[in-house]
């Protein structure tokens, strides 16, 4: 079945840009209005209404330009700025001595410092220092002196927005970090999945061609002999996670991305799959499947991926339990979890052998069986006793697994 792509898209930037977006076209209302309250003290009241019809027509066409920080490019940046500062320095030909003297503001008040932002949000805090600089300079030019009011004004101007752009590239270094973790999880995790599929199929092919060349002899041990060979390279190769990346990070200019490769559920009653139509192929001579009359429902990747524990379970019986052991499957439908138990009368399992097997990769119950049921929010334990076989209970949280689905079907 065709895989999908599911992308996450993780930035704290594109808030900062719509915010930054909506200040620009508040202030610019704010402005007109200042200068519409004050109009008839205007010395040259036609360079206020000039200089307001070209910020007007500059700040709702740039509106895309501060959408994204791939949007908003240098140019632009030096433009809008460029924009600010012609407002100060024209503001003593439109204005009267008297009201710039006393701290009236400036043609564009306020909308300046989106100006100012946008430098921050895009190049960080120095080129906010930059930025802040200028329009500090501009405003000395315009007072003549430098008045209290205006140095207040400048100064929380130039602290506000090397703050934020001090913040905003703390936030791209933890952005890229998140990515780099979500890549390293998502790598572990494919390690772990193919690694069940390997130890459940070529693998186990592996192990049998060995056991049944050295049987035969001759021309068939020694192909048993290089089997045996090829398995435990394949081992290595598994627990030292040479395998592709399902998850790779990207750091654009507006957020990293993550892309998650994941396979579709299959068609359904209600999403759900009915758990004992996959365990019933496992019922033989040897093995017995004792399961609830009603149908035990799971969403398709988590009844897969409970069925292919149980395969696990019932490959080690046929493996380590003896031609003769006998292996019986239990499945319980509680209220809050789904219990699946395979229990045989073979030999047992010595005390730390399982830990042994681990260590030298052969990651059957490590991976195949534990693994899967900790993906799943389950678990699985083992009891073992030398002389009375093993035991192996498979616990599926319902709650867990189709939580897990809906979001898997939202995304």
């Amino acid at each position: 079945m065709p895989k999908r792509e599911r992308v996450m898209r993780m930035s704290v930037e594109l808030p900062l840009w719509r915010a930054l977006a909506g200040y620009r076209v508040l202030t610019m209302l704010y402005a007109i209005g200042l200068c519409a309250t004050a109009y008839d003290q205007f010395v040259r009241p036609w360079v206020a209404v000039g200089y307001y019809a070209v910020l007007v027509v500059w700040t709702l066409a740039t509106l895309p330009k501060v959408a994204s920080a791939a949007a908003c490019t240098r140019r632009f940046l030096i433009a809008d700025l460029a924009v600010a500062l012609a407002g100060i320095l024209l503001t003593p030909l439109a204005d009267s001595h008297e009201r710039i003297a006393g701290g009236g503001p400036t043609l564009p008040s306020i909308w300046t410092a989106g100006a100012v932002l946008a430098f921050a949000v895009k190049g960080g805090w120095r080129w906010a220092a930059v930025a802040s600089t200028a329009v500090a300079a501009v405003n000395l030019v315009e007072r003549g002196h430098p008045a209290r009011d205006t140095v207040h004004n400048v100064i929380l101007v130039w602290v506000a927005s090397i703050a934020i752009g001090y913040v905003v590239e703390v936030a791209r270094a933890s952005e890229r970090t998140l990515a780099r973790a979500l890549e390293i999880e998502a790598a572990t995790r494919e390690r772990e999945r193919l690694a069940r599929d390997i130890h459940d199929s070529v693998l186990q092919v592996l192990a049998m061609v060995k056991r049944r060349g050295a049987a035969l002899g001759g021309e068939a041990a020694e192909l048993g002999r290089l089997a045996g060979e090829q398995e435990v390279a394949l081992r290595t190769l598994v627990s030292g996670g040479l395998v592709p990346v399902s998850r790779v990070s990207e750091d654009l200019a507006d957020g990293a991305v993550v892309r998650v490769v994941e396979e579709p559920y299959e068609d359904g009653p209600d999403g759900e799959v009915d758990l004992r139509a996959l365990l019933a192929p496992y019922a033989c001579a040897r093995f017995s499947l004792a399961e609830p009359g009603a149908p035990v429902l799971l969403p398709p990747p988590a009844a897969r991926e409970v069925a292919a524990a149980v395969g696990a379970a019932l490959d080690n019986v046929r493996a380590h339990a003896g031609a003769g052991a006998r292996a019986w499957i239990l499945v319980e439908d509680e209220p809050d979890e789904i219990v699946v138990t395979v229990r045989d009368d073979g030999p047992g399992i010595p005390e730390g052998r399982l830990a042994q097997a681990e260590g030298e990769g052969r990651l059957g119950v490590a991976l195949s069986i534990r693994g899967r049921l900790r993906d799943l929010g389950g678990s699985a334990g083992i009891l073992s006793v030398p002389g009375q076989g093993t035991e192996v209970e498979l616990k599926v949280p319902k709650g867990a697994v189709r939580a897990r689905g809906k979001r898997t079907e939202r995304r």
